[in-house]
């Protein structure tokens, strides 16, 4: 356990980060599987739906900086190709 007053800060900032980030991923994890769901299940109008709502949370995370802009640009890359290969 740290004995410096700044180490102890450090470490309860880094708690509090890791917490916003993990939040911020499982958002977008979720996202990315309803936007799947709805390419396997061959529903168009939901695929978009949900690909415009993943897209949404794609681009916060990378803004608040928990995905690095090209992951991020990969990702909705990869959902748009899958959800334009239904139409």
């Amino acid at each position: 356990m740290a004995n410096i007053k700044s180490a102890k800060k450090r470490i309860l900032v880094n708690q509090t980060k890791a917490a916003r980030n993990k939040a911020i991923k499982s958002r977008v994890k979720t996202a990315i599987k309803k936007v799947d769901a709805a390419v396997a299940a061959k529903d168009i109008e939901a695929a978009k739906a949900a690909l415009l709502a993943a897209t949404s949370e794609i681009d916060k995370a990378c803004t608040k900086g928990v995905f690095h802009k090209n992951t991020a640009s990969r990702k909705i890359s990869r959902m748009n190709l899958a959800v334009n290969k239904l139409a």
